[in-house]
């Protein structure tokens, strides 16, 4: 299939690489270059970056090309209008070489040794279809701020890995065989949040998952788009409605269906809590679009899935009789918590300064 973009790189890499990276740029320019360095930094030499610029409209394009003309193993497509990170991830996919294939966000880097670790834990372990970096969270600057906190194991089965996946227990991060990958491309539901939906796909279609030493350090800064406050913020819901109905296509276990209805309502009051948090920053128009996709996914959970501690937690009582009651009890309940978070920062703040006689004594030591 022609794709809409143009398709650049200098000689063109063996038929067959290790490893394919999936790399999706759109206004990239400030991290690029340490997203680039870090792929030409590794100790394994046979892999291929496919670089896809998402219509750009900084000098992301042109820094793609600089690198591409210096190495023949970045190969670089640019699409004519942004689209969403999980097409572009796609356009990559559908020109893959390597046997196994990951994603490196451009903000991203990988430590030197991250593809050759992945790689080896594939090859002594036939049997595995998922191997999962070792992330490090990093603020704006690239510093290390913290591990993922992940729990430590050998090896999970895919519906193991699934599961602990719905609540982030094990990250996203990770490698996966190629030919699981190009059978279970990215979700493009929504230009957000749906590529979730891709990384749980492969989890439960695993033989065996385990991690590997090699660093995916993720950076963490107000312009990501999991950080902006806007409506594109209530497309989780969307991209959660898919993510079900894949599982229903793949035949699931009735247990698995229940545990992800459940997710799905988490998410919802989640997305409460957002619009409650934010409804002053957005606009009238996506104000009125946020609620009516909460409504929405509100009247279409299946409630009788769903756990007794949500029945019966004020926050969480579904009130499916009545939208205005729930809406009702959403807003008393963040009201309440903004209270309860004013009063114990307040706290803080009374046990943290010291009184007037407590001030005298400091004086009179000084």
């Amino acid at each position: 299939m022609k794709e809409d973009g143009e398709k650049r790189g200098s000689n063109p890499l063996p038929p067959q690489v290790d490893v394919t990276v999936l790399v999706a740029v759109y206004n990239a320019q400030r991290y690029l270059r340490e997203c680039l360095d870090s792929l030409l930094q590794q100790s394994l030499q046979h892999f291929q970056a496919i670089c896809v610029d998402d219509g750009s409209t900084d000098g992301s394009w042109d820094i793609l090309q600089e690198y591409a003309s210096k190495d023949r193993r970045i190969e670089t497509i640019r699409l004519k209008e942004n689209q969403g990170q999980a097409h572009a991830r796609n356009v990559g996919l559908r020109a893959a070489r390597g046997t196994f294939t990951c994603f490196l966000d451009s903000d991203d880097r990988l430590s030197p040794d991250a593809l050759r670790s992945a790689v080896d834990v594939f090859h002594a372990h036939e049997r595995v279809d998922c191997v999962l970096f070792h992330v490090v969270n990093c603020d704006e600057q690239g510093n290390k701020v913290s591990d993922y906190p992940m729990p430590t194991f050998e090896k999970l089965s895919g519906n193991e890995a699934f599961e602990l996946s719905l609540t982030w227990k094990i990250h996203g991060i990770y490698m996966v065989r190629t030919s699981i990958h190009r059978q279970y491309p990215y979700d493009e539901t929504c230009k957000t949040y749906s590529d979730d939906n891709t990384t749980r796909i492969h989890y439960v279609k695993s033989r065996e998952v385990r991690c590997c030493e090699g660093i995916y350090e993720y950076r963490h800064h107000a312009a990501s788009v999991t950080h902006r406050i806007d409506a594109t913020r209530f497309n989780y819901l969307k991209a959660n409605e898919s993510m079900r109905r894949q599982l229903m296509d793949l035949h699931v276990p009735n247990h698995v269906l229940t545990l992800y209805e459940n997710v799905r309502w988490l998410i919802l009051i989640d997305s409460y809590m957002f619009y409650y948090n934010h409804r002053k920053q957005l606009s009238a128009s996506e104000r009125a679009y946020g609620l009516s996709e909460i409504k929405r996914v509100w009247r279409d959970i299946d409630t009788s899935c769903l756990d007794i501690r949500h029945k019966m937690k004020f926050g969480y009582m579904p009130f499916r009789w009545s939208w205005a009651l729930f809406r009702l009890q959403e807003e008393a309940y963040f009201s309440l918590r903004k209270l309860y978070d004013l009063f114990r920062f307040a706290q803080g703040r009374k046990a943290f300064c010291p009184s007037p006689q407590g001030l005298s004594a400091i004086a009179a030591r000084s």
